[in-house]
């Protein structure tokens, strides 16, 4: 099993991301999945599961997050692509786009004024919780999660 969790943020709209800016986040969102991906094709065996993590934001196009969620779009895009690639493998291959989530890298430097707005867009009315999505991945990852592939679950209380 893989699941590709590992993800940065840094917001600043498209007028004053820098280069630096850009390449670590492709770097690290884009790039780092794509290498677990193609290690993954050499290495997983039959019945395995691949999980990447996105983010909601691919879909709410807010100011700020064009750079985090234009590699966010690309690990969807890899996801749908390689559980085509993986056929008769018997390997699924989906990913979790969670929503706002009360995480560090969510968290941290927002203002608590932003994360009560965040939080009420969702109808559930709250931030998601690290075990929800942790529940998403488990599902996926275990029996029940054996007809899904080449999915992308937004586990965002509704969001979007």
């Amino acid at each position: 099993m893989l699941v590709n969790n590992a993800g940065i943020m840094k917001l600043a709209s498209l007028a004053e991301s820098d280069d630096a800016l850009f390449d670590s986040q492709v770097a690290i969102n884009l790039k780092g999945v794509f290498n677990t991906l193609r290690e993954a094709a050499k290495r997983l065996r039959e019945g395995g599961r691949i999980i990447n993590l996105s983010s909601s934001v691919v879909g709410l196009y807010q100011p700020t997050y064009a750079v985090y969620a234009a590699t966010k779009a690309g690990v969807e895009a890899m996801t749908h692509v390689f559980s085509k690639e993986l056929r008769g493998r018997n390997i699924t291959v989906n990913a979790i786009a969670p929503g706002p989530t009360a995480t560090a890298l969510f968290l941290d430097g927002k203002p608590q004024a932003v994360i009560d707005q965040l939080t009420k867009l969702a109808p559930l009315e709250r931030l998601g919780q690290p075990d929800d999505i942790a529940s998403a991945v488990a599902f996926l990852a275990g029996p029940d999660g054996a007809w899904i592939n080449g999915q992308v679950l937004r586990a965002n209380g509704g969001i979007i």
